[in-house]
């Protein structure tokens, strides 16, 4: 058990590696469409570029959305309306008609309310009003609708929507019923006595209307005709015309639909795993042969695999919703972020292993595909120096200039014309350019969460009025101008080279903080003329100057410096000699032990860090000059840097000898212009 949790541990980084790959593998997978993807884009109105096509297998031919709809609309206006009729409220209304009768028409010559013309003229236009039924509301339904009206004991009668009454019929009813056969005075009358009995009885059922119209919509057929195997579809150059592209959009449904239903579903997940896998394997086997820093550290492995399924998560997200708006991901962010906090080269591997994995679900792959690619090595190429807003816009411009190229000839390449073209595509690109500009808070957000440092986080720290390096000013004035000096130096070389200006330029500012511990102790803070190390052996001062380096970790991680940072302070001695109170002791001591003067190292490891060596060697030295010339200094420079390469410093560093010649020239140069001497003139 004790054997294998050791195994475990020596392992856990390599354990954790491949949980994250084969999580990020399955995520992935599982973002991917359910179901199969048809080989083939066509769009109405436009040619067939592909070579010539023939049904794969017997399938339907689909109506369209419009055919479909125009049915449904058929459907409805001819399918009936189910009414229901209330008998009691006709009773009702007759029995008022008569109460009312009465009392309206009391004279001599209608006594006889039953033999009274008037009166069996009333109860007929009743009798009518009430045959079909008086509506409770107006509904928006045409003439010639079909109606079926119930009663409450189940006689259904059919007749259409104009046979019913509305309320507001009910004057012109009246009026033209007893149009020129009664008096205008009884005319009045019985037009007030309706107005008065007059009651709806016919109301909707809305839910035997709504199931028989169910009913009748289930039986509209969705498909018409069907295309048997082997029959040729459409051939090479034809324009997709409405009936080939009914045939062309049924057949990739049939294909999406039971391609993946069927046995092959599993065969086609594992190989969509496969390949997959095989993408983020290459990106993992990149970083073991040429960025093995970031392979060693789970943070960054994590922080990369994050970022590439969060830009696949964002497409397959916009594609669920509308492909139209797949151009609208600012898929270029994901260059710049890697970029930022890693390297160019990096950054163009890992966008282009990104979109190959998205040739799986975008429409139009190898369109998109090609976009993307020369979009993201635009930013590559476009993108120096994050940190100038100036910067980021230009580039953002130049990738949506480059977007909109593409796309257009894309366009000329597949029409042979302008005409059609759409505009609202160039839209969308300007939406993603602006989009894009998000990578600015987004580089910050991921720096608090992943703990990593980008240009922009460099650029805050090398302000000398941050609270550590006003500490050092103040407490070590000396060192501070020392490292100023180093500074600028090592940033012109960084320039000359094509190194990392920014973070040398910030780990030279705070390579020396550790001398704030002990101050005086270093003669660049020794002021007063004073030496303490006059007091001490040489073993115990060059346990102080060596010290400086452990100090100036323990200083930097007290106030969160990033690692980045923290290597330029454990490197700038690399495993060197303090020689001059090595030579001391030795002068008294001739068995004495080398390592109890050398620096722990590491040695620098990358040329930012073998840089900073250099320049910090040479600006200290240089200080011990008397009557400098360009001769004296040429010879300077060489003699410090040449003793570092003999002493191998620069070995694990990844820096040529042409590049340390270049280094050189720069550092001569610089400070033949510190040491030169004005012309006196005469007074």
């Amino acid at each position: 058990m004790n054997t294998l949790l050791n195994k475990w541990y020596k392992n856990h980084a390599l354990v954790y590696k491949i949980l994250l790959f084969l999580v990020t593998t399955l995520f992935i997978v599982y973002l991917f469409p359910k179901t199969g993807k048809f080989r083939y884009s066509f769009e109405k109105g436009k040619p067939w570029q592909s070579e010539n096509l023939y049904a794969p297998f017997n399938f339907a031919i689909k109506k369209s959305q419009n055919e479909i709809e125009s049915e449904r609309i058929e459907t409805e206006k001819n399918s009936p309306t189910y009414f229901k009729s209330n008998k009691d409220i006709e009773d009702t209304v007759l029995s008022d008609y008569i109460q009312r009768f009465n009392q309206n028409f009391k004279d001599s010559s209608y006594l006889k309310i039953q033999n009274s013309n008037l009166y069996k003229k009333g109860k007929l236009l009743i009798d009518d009003i009430y045959s079909n039924g008086i509506l409770d509301l107006e509904y928006s339904y045409s003439d010639d609708k079909p109606v079926i009206l119930s009663t409450s004991n189940t006689i259904k009668k059919e007749l259409k929507y104009g046979g019913l009454y509305e309320l507001k019929e009910l004057r012109q009813l009246v009026e033209s019923h007893f149009e020129n056969s009664i008096s205008v005075e009884n005319q009045t009358k019985m037009m007030s006595i309706f107005f008065d009995i007059i009651k709806p009885n016919v109301t909707i059922n809305e839910n035997l209307t709504q199931q028989a119209l169910e009913e009748e919509f289930s039986k509209i057929s969705l498909t018409r005709g069907s295309v048997e195997k082997d029959q040729l579809i459409i051939s090479k150059g034809q324009v997709v015309e409405n009936d080939q592209y009914d045939i062309l959009d049924s057949l990739k449904s049939e294909y999406e639909s039971q391609v993946w239903n069927s046995a092959n579903y599993n065969w086609v997940l594992v190989a969509y795993t496969l390949l997959v896998a095989l993408a983020l394997l290459m990106l993992l086997l990149f970083l073991q042969k040429y960025r093995l820093e970031v392979f060693l550290n789970n943070t960054k492995v994590t922080f990369i695999f994050f970022n590439i399924a969060l830009m696949i998560l964002l497409t397959t997200l916009v594609i669920n919703y509308n492909s139209q708006y797949i151009y609208v991901v600012p898929l270029c962010i994901l260059p710049l972020i890697l970029k930022a906090f890693f390297d160019a080269r990096l950054g163009l591997f890992a966008h282009v292993l990104t979109v190959l994995l998205l040739g799986f679900i975008v429409p139009n792959s190898y369109e998109y595909m090609f976009l993307q690619i020369i979009a993201g090595i635009v930013t590559i190429l476009t993108v120096s120096e994050l940190y100038k807003r100036a910067n980021l816009f230009i580039s953002v411009g130049q990738i949506t200039f480059i977007y909109i190229i593409a796309y257009f000839a894309f366009f000329v390449i597949h029409e042979g014309q302008l005409t059609g073209l759409k505009w609202e595509t160039f839209g969308l690109f300007v939406l993603c350019g602006l989009a894009t500009l998000f990578v600015q808070p987004l580089i910050y957000i991921y720096e608090k969460i992943f703990g990593l440092v980008s240009d922009v986080s460099l650029l805050e720290l090398s302000d000398t009025n941050t609270k550590l390096l006003k500490e050092l000013s103040n407490r070590a004035p000396g060192t501070f101008h020392h490292s100023l000096n180093v500074a600028n130096l090592a940033e012109a070389s960084a320039n000359e080279i094509g190194a990392n200006a920014m973070l040398i330029r910030v780990g030279a500012l705070y390579h020396d903080i550790g001398k704030m511990k002990n101050p005086t102790y270093f003669t660049e803070n020794q002021s007063t003329g004073i030496n303490p190390h006059d007091e001490l052996s040489s073993l115990e001062s060059a346990k102080i100057i060596i010290g400086h380096t452990i100090n100036g970790i323990e200083i930097a991680k007290k106030h969160n410096l990033p690692d980045r940072v923290i290597d330029f302070i454990r490197t700038h001695h690399g495993t060197s000699l303090v020689y001059y109170f090595y030579m001391k002791e030795k002068a008294s001591n001739e068995y004495v032990n080398i390592e109890d003067f050398s620096y722990p190292g590491p040695k620098p490891f990358s040329k930012e860090t073998a840089i900073l060596m250099m320049c910090d060697s040479v600006e200290a030295a240089s200080k011990s000059l008397k009557e400098p010339t360009s001769t004296k200094i040429n010879e300077f420079v060489e003699n410090i840097i040449n003793k570092q390469m003999e002493s191998g410093q620069f070995l694990n560093a990844d820096i040529t000898f042409k590049e340390i010649q270049s280094i050189k020239k720069v550092l001569k140069l610089k400070l033949a212009n510190i040491y030169h001497l004005r012309i006196e003139y005469p007074e």
